[in-house]
């Protein structure tokens, strides 16, 4: 847990005053997360994270001057990047795959519930991919695409094949995932404990040979067409 050791240290970037002084708020009211300091566009995102080498920036999306996606690419560049968790007003198809393609390991929009924006920064701080269920529901689509009824039954026949050979629990936790949870909200869901959740998951990623949440998404989302 990030509160048995030193707090989680966050950089906050969106170019509305407003949102980063509300992110700040909820964000510096946990003792587990701390923010070191806010830019209001990809360039200055930079040359802020260059300074305080936070542990996870919260990157705005669409920002003047710069965007984050841009902005994401460039840092994550780097030597010994931060983890970024991009966050937006828009879902559209584009800005979250591109978002994934920058490198981020997490995007959720910005009408999300603060809890759920509190648990995705420790999860992406934990090195975890998350998405929100919207963001999480649009890559599956995006992914997919239309296809025939031939090529759909035969990857419901495949996926189900594989989800068979998982206990009750994996089979929740990969429900859980596919519903675009972190891991602190799966625990919370299935009334485990993180540790258990981050078993639960590694034994999904060994036994369905994938290497991402995302995959595991398509496999119960294939599954369930």
């Amino acid at each position: 847990m990030h509160s048995e050791r030193q707090p989680v240290r966050v950089v906050i970037v969106d170019d509305e005053e407003l949102v980063r002084m509300a992110l700040r708020l909820v964000i510096d009211g946990e003792p587990d997360l701390s923010v070191v300091a806010e830019a209001a566009d990809g360039n200055a995102a930079i040359a802020v994270v260059d300074e305080h080498r936070p542990d996870v920036v919260l990157m705005d999306v669409r920002m003047p001057v710069r965007d984050g996606l841009s902005a994401t690419r460039e840092l994550l560049a780097r030597a010994e990047p931060p983890r970024v968790l991009m966050l937006t007003t828009f879902d559209s198809d584009d800005l979250v795959l591109g978002a994934l393609q920058a490198g981020a390991l997490g995007f959720v929009l910005k009408d999300t519930r603060p809890a759920q924006i509190l648990d995705a920064v420790r999860t992406v701080a934990d090195g975890e991919p998350v998405l929100s269920p919207a963001a999480a529901a649009r890559v599956i689509a995006a992914a997919t695409g239309p296809r025939s009824a031939h090529v759909r039954d035969v990857s419901r026949e495949a996926a189900r094949e594989k989800l068979s050979a998982l206990t009750e629990r994996e089979r929740e936790t990969a429900r859980a995932i596919a519903d675009g949870l972190g891991n602190p909200e799966i625990a919370r869901r299935l009334c485990i404990s993180i540790a258990t959740v981050k078993a639960h998951t590694g034994n999904l990623f060994a036994k369905l040979a994938v290497e991402n949440r995302v995959q595991i998404a398509l496999l119960v989302r294939d599954a369930e067409q």
